[in-house]
């Protein structure tokens, strides 16, 4: 087989036929029925959904990723009639997502910003009620930032009002733009899992998206065993791949955390693991690396896993050895969370650690994502697997139907 040197792909080889009418737009009226497509190492096989459990082992070990999405869209409107749209991305001061969403006068968050050109100088600001709670909200721009982003100030004069619960009630919910359309009252639940808990994502972590209380309970009596990690989806996660090679794309950061008890639990279901989502994917095998930085320096390791990290360094510790490295430095310093960063790649040749099956949607032509899918499962099944989706009306992207990938033995 032909070594693959990871930045040298070329994202034009990824490239398929995905028609619009192909893209689900609006949810299916139960999460559950959605079509599910199991590929389960040699061949596909179509199912639903609610029979998910039916199709898992009891041993085996769920990891969903409970993130909540949050109104991240602030609207302002200039003296002349000009919209400004904030998007805000994640916070900047205080940088602690759940101290962000709780301050009571002022923060910094990193942003997009729409319309930009004609924000100049100007404070935007606007007067706001929320549950009777009267304040004079403002946004002022401080500095560009990176990849785009530019760094914002949100002011208000209200302490009884917290961020969070400004942008719960101001903000608006974002869809995703390849829908294509704005976003209604109804994406407010249907764009959410129904086991999401932490603020902090611009995005849903959509392989979720099809599960129902039923389902979960279906798991349970099976005796399934599951678990829940939190990665905060940035609005990366849709930035297209500009460049021909993969090696000049840069990815996104993403703030994930894991409790102490959980990295327990994966380390002891290691053969077993089953990732909801590549958002999963990427903080689990995130998780391998960490371990190499605390073996490599235990008195100040690194949390921040770097984009090119797996390809460019040859780890020689094994994953059980890395889990119990996380697992000792956070009980010696008295940890109980783990808080890090990843921006690691999985592309074709990646060695996954941790992961044996996931669950993920389709994905967009050339994006990332279906390189992941990809490095999975080996290029020629996952062309196999697109062209019968394809064939065989699966709906596509975040609110489309789903897939039950097991990791293929021999890569093609």
């Amino acid at each position: 087989m032909t070594e693959i040197y990871p930045k040298n792909i070329n994202i034009n080889d990824f490239k398929y036929n995905l028609p619009d009418t192909k893209i689900a737009k609006y949810p299916l009226t139960k999460r559950d029925i959605s079509a599910l497509l199991h590929w389960n190492g040699k061949n596909i096989l179509e199912n639903k959904f609610y029979n998910l459990p039916k199709l898992l082992n009891k041993n085996d070990f769920l990891i969903f990723n409970n993130t909540k999405v949050i109104q991240a869209r602030l609207i302002f409107e200039k003296e002349t009639g000009s919209k400004i749209e904030i998007f805000c991305l994640e916070p900047y001061t205080p940088a602690d997502y759940q101290t962000a969403f709780q301050t009571t006068e002022k923060c910094e968050w990193k942003v997009l910003i729409g319309n930009a050109k004609r924000w100049k100088n100007s404070c935007l600001t606007k007067k706001i009620t929320i549950e009777n709670n009267i304040s004079n909200f403002s946004a002022k721009y401080v500095k560009p930032s990176d990849n785009m982003t530019h760094i914002v100030e949100f002011q208000w004069d209200n302490k009884k009002l917290t961020f969070g619960k400004i942008l719960q009630f101001l903000g608006e919910l974002p869809v995703p733009p390849y829908l294509n359309r704005k976003t209604e009252l109804s994406d407010s639940e249907t764009y959410q899992t129904v086991y999401s808990k932490v603020n902090g994502s611009v995005a849903a972590p959509t392989a979720g998206l099809h599960f129902t209380p039923e389902v979960l309970k279906n798991l349970a009596e099976k005796g399934i065993k599951t678990a829940e990690i939190t990665l905060h989806v940035g609005a990366g996660t849709f930035q297209p791949v500009k460049s021909d090679n993969i090696g000049l794309h840069t990815m996104h950061a993403e703030f994930f955390t894991v409790q102490l008890p959980v990295i327990k639990q994966i380390f002891e279901h290691l053969d077993n693991i089953v990732a909801v989502g590549t958002t999963s994917v990427r903080t689990l095998e995130s998780l391998y690396y960490i371990g190499c930085h605390i073996k490599q320096n235990p008195n100040n390791p690194q949390f921040d896993v770097l984009q090119w990290e797996p390809y460019n360094n040859d780890f020689d510790i094994s994953t059980k050895e890395a889990l119990s490295e996380v697992i000792n430095y956070m009980k010696n310093n008295n940890l109980s969370i783990l808080k890090a960063s990843t921006k690691i790649i999985i592309v074709p040749s990646f060695k996954f650690r941790i992961i044996k099956k996931m669950l993920t949607n389709f994905h967009q032509p050339q994006s990332t994502l279906l390189l992941l899918v990809e490095a999975f499962v080996g290029g020629e099944n996952r062309r196999k697997i697109y062209d019968y989706a394809l064939q065989n009306d699966f709906r596509f992207l975040s609110y489309g139907d789903t897939s039950l990938l097991e990791m293929t033995d021999k890569k093609q």
